[in-house]
């Protein structure tokens, strides 16, 4: 029996296509039931999404994080024992092969945004490969990111690529997907500037012409899980997912707005203004851009020409229309209920 009740609301039910991919989603889905599936990173914000999806398709799950206190909300979204908790860091290889004994398949989706991108993306990535592949693992999903790149002129776009090749020299088979931007409920992207559109009349945007394409983190899980019930089928393969929208910085921030019920006037900031910030004060806690994701910005952040995707796996992409009336309405000018005052 799977998880049901109000943990389903933390996401929409998954979107397949139809027909062919249809049936073969739904044969899918029976073939992770009981299968133990160790996640890296499992209690963070996508961890949420995959497990919830896992679990509803009856996989078993080892929840791996430095601090298992930080994925306990994982519990309530399975029955009862279908979900393990151990603590590992995947910078230090024995706590590694702790977590993923006896497991079926491996996913880690550790990664840092500032801070020692090597250890973490390069290190610790090939670390969980290399164990992985030691145990027996069945398959291994690796979460990358759109620019992931080794001659990447960012430390955190190199860094995702060296830690694909560390991945795949170790588990040949390896599944990476690389996301552009992920968006969701408790996303750290779409929350950050809805926040700001609403404290204030005047908004700075910093890149305001780098392209993005925004997917819906329940499309991510829906992807991984798919994946993950016929690893043979994507075995050592990349996919790059992207959802239906490409949208500038600019965009993005005043679709924000027109969700939110904001009327608000966007600055865009002078590029070597944007410069000089990142490389003065990027360097301090708080700041708006660090030296290195202006790096980022210079590059747009979409699904490269004719590269792999969401359709390989059957699941239709969202619009961040879509979903975000759900959690967005606390944005606006009186909260929910100023939201349906509007409305009327």
């Amino acid at each position: 029996m799977l998880a049901k009740g109000r943990n389903r609301l933390l996401r929409r039910p998954p979107r397949w296509g139809r027909g062919k991919a249809e049936t073969k989603a739904r044969m899918m889905d029976m073939d992770l039931d009981g299968r133990l599936i160790c996640i890296f990173g499992g209690g963070g914000f996508v961890g949420r999404y995959i497990s919830q999806a896992l679990l509803e398709r009856g996989a078993r799950l080892r929840i791996a994080e430095r601090n298992i206190s930080n994925a306990m909300h994982i519990k309530p979204l399975g029955n009862l024992g279908q979900t393990q908790f151990v603590s590992a860091d995947v910078t230090k290889k024995d706590s590694v092969a702790r977590a993923v004994r006896d497991c079926d398949a491996v996913i880690n989706l550790v990664g840092v945004l500032k801070g020692d991108f090597e250890r973490v993306h390069v290190e610790g990535a090939g670390n969980v490969a290399e164990v992985a592949a030691a145990a027996g693992c069945r398959a291994l999903l690796h979460l990358s990111a759109i620019g992931a790149d080794s001659d990447s002129p960012s430390r955190y776009g190199r860094s995702k690529g060296d830690g694909e090749k560390a991945v795949l020299q170790a588990f040949p088979d390896a599944i990476i997907l690389r996301p552009s931007i992920i968006f969701g409920r408790e996303d750290q992207f779409i929350n950050r500037f809805a926040a700001m559109i609403a404290m204030l009349p005047v908004v700075p945007i910093i890149g305001s012409s780098t392209r993005f394409q925004p997917v819906f983190v329940g499309d991510v899980a829906d992807v991984a899980a798919a994946a993950l019930s016929h690893p043979e089928l994507y075995a050592g393969q990349t996919y790059e997912l992207g959802g239906p929208e490409i949208l500038s910085m600019g965009d993005i921030n005043r679709r924000i707005a027109k969700l939110t019920g904001h009327d608000r006037t966007f600055v865009d900031v002078p590029d070597f203004a944007a410069k000089a910030m990142a490389t003065f004060l990027g360097p301090f806690p708080g700041a708006p851009i660090t030296a290195d994701q202006y790096k980022m910005l210079q590059n747009d952040n979409v699904v490269a020409s004719g590269a792999k995707g969401m359709d390989a796996f059957g699941v239709a992409p969202t619009p961040l229309a879509a979903v975000a009336s759900g959690w967005m309405e606390k944005y606006t000018a009186h909260g929910r209920f100023g939201a349906r005052a509007k409305e009327k």
